[in-house]
């Protein structure tokens, strides 16, 4: 009989499901409203990575839980790169980075997201562009870029155009000129003919060969480089997760 007794005394172990969260919205929703660098896990428990959320302002409750995919401040990372790396990502989400085209296709595969593009000039300018919906194709299709939905918050549709495109590096070639362009403007991108948005071309601190900064047509043209652009996407409404 004691031992009966002594067997109910011992605790039993409970489950408790581990928090993964898949994107920034998911961490602001947990109540991590601080913007800066944390881990998400866009393929599940194996896949972790750091990325860095803009959590927004307080006092505008709409403003955050936006997962940044791509960043360019000062020049610090190279992002003339091959399709590998383009693949996995580079650089440190708590300075410049790419996410990584796997990861930023398995988030769009399983939630319906938005994309915000937030630009800086080298003379105080800003600008935003928005779309509301954004994804990334399988690799099998090139990471064929999908977006609409377009909103102008000043910086115009230039990125519009690369709608429907593959993704071509160096090392891979799937743009539609007969040329490779991401040789030709020193970057990695949704390249056609050849782009009007070149958001991973070389830091050129300003002034640009034709086409080669980081050019945002509709805003600068092809001869200014931005001194800074952010790519982020947030869960759209329909199906955040809490």
């Amino acid at each position: 009989m004691d031992f009966i007794v002594l067997l109910l005394l011992i605790p039993v172990a409970v489950c408790s499901p581990v928090f993964l969260p898949v994107d920034c919205t998911d961490l602001y929703n947990r109540g991590f409203g601080q913007s800066g660098v944390y881990t998400i896990y866009p393929g599940g428990p194996v896949s972790p990575v750091q990325v860095y959320c803009d959590m927004g302002c307080q006092d505008e409750p709409d403003s955050g839980k936006w997962t940044v995919i791509q960043r360019r401040k000062d020049g610090t990372v190279n992002f003339y790169r091959g399709w590998d790396q383009y693949r996995t990502g580079f650089g440190q989400a708590s300075g410049e980075y790419w996410l990584g085209l796997e990861n930023i296709h398995l988030l769009t595969l399983r939630k319906s997201y938005q994309l915000r593009v937030d630009m800086e000039d080298f003379e105080g300018g800003k600008t935003f562009v928005h779309y509301s919906t954004f994804s990334v194709g399988p690799e099998l299709e090139g990471y064929k870029l999908s977006l609409s939905g377009f909103t102008d918050g000043g910086g115009g549709a230039s990125l519009t155009a690369h709608n429907g495109l593959k993704f071509s590096t160096f090392d891979k070639d799937q743009d539609t000129h007969a040329k490779n362009c991401a040789t030709l403007y020193l970057g990695g991108w949704w390249y056609g003919e050849c782009h009007t948005v070149n958001a991973n071309g070389l830091y050129s601190w300003g002034s640009s060969t034709f086409g080669i900064g980081i050019n945002w047509e509709s805003w600068k043209g092809y001869e200014y480089s931005l001194k800074a652009i952010t790519m982020k996407i947030r869960a759209s409404d329909s199906n955040v997760s809490n």
